[in-house]
């Protein structure tokens, strides 16, 4: 899976389904959607083509969703079950089938990013031929703002302030806020050249451009959007990740990063 994931999205409502699509096809993970306004369409469209995850609502006349879900998680390739639905009262049973997340309508453009998270770990986790995952999680977050979504590149970020249940994102061009725990965050951005330097801090290795001391003997890692807090904790790790990084001439190459 090399361009993105390939996702089906289900649900009988016009309105409903075109906006799913339209939040699907914004979204930096994927590469294809296709869509479905009833189970038995969606069925007919999962036999015919390899789908990598089915984004698929609950109440729908005849086959409703959590029924489809169950005759997919028999096939021998099943694809990556999201649900999308206006109720909560079936999470139970959902989770019970084994979806890896479900959605409340109307779906926010950032818990749409978490769960296509989880379903780019699912998929790679499950490549038959062992090739590794091509879809990044997490590259970019979206932000919303005026009743319109954006799309931050992760590459942008500098550092990530954490703000109760929020982050802000700390690019060049400005301060993003998103609704997303740091310590989530740092899940997800694990291994893609971020590190914590603080309780309340992540920062893009490559985009330090030096140390510095603060008024008070502290340290503070500078880049092109900011000082960043360094606890004590965290020096002696940032400072080999630093040197390291120097060592590749990666140093100071903020826009290196994907």
């Amino acid at each position: 899976m090399n361009d993105g994931l390939h996702v089906l999205a289900v649900d009988d409502l016009p309105p409903a389904l075109d906006e799913l699509c339209r939040l699907l096809g914004e979204a930096p993970e994927v590469g294809e959607v296709a869509a479905a306004g009833d189970a038995l369409q969606a069925l007919k469209m999962l036999q015919a083509s390899k789908f990598d995850a089915v984004f698929l609502d609950i109440s729908m006349p005849g086959l409703d969703g959590l029924e489809l879900a169950s005759l997919l998680a028999k096939l021998s390739e099943p694809p990556v079950i999201v649900f999308v639905t206006a109720h909560d009262g079936h999470a139970v049973a959902a989770y019970g089938i084994g979806a890896v997340d479900y959605l409340l309508k109307p779906v926010r453009a950032e818990r749409l990013s978490a769960a296509l998270a989880k379903v780019v770990r699912m998929v790679a986790s499950t490549e038959p031929d062992g090739t590794p995952q091509q879809v990044e999680t997490m590259a970019a977050l979206p932000v919303e703002s005026g009743g319109r979504t954006r799309y931050v590149r992760r590459g942008d970020v500098r550092f990530v302030e954490a703000h109760g249940d929020y982050v802000r994102l700390h690019t060049d061009l400005g301060v993003h806020l998103v609704r997303m725990p740091i310590s989530r965050l740092e899940e997800y951005w694990e291994g893609t050249g971020f590190t914590r330097v603080h309780r309340g801090f992540l920062v893009a290795v490559d985009a330090v451009l030096e140390l510095r001391s603060d008024s008070a003997g502290g340290l503070l890692a500078h880049t092109t959007a900011g000082d960043v807090p360094v606890s004590r904790r965290h020096s002696r790790e940032l400072r080999d990740r630093l040197l390291a990084a120097a060592r590749r001439g990666e140093l100071g190459r903020p826009g290196a990063r994907p």
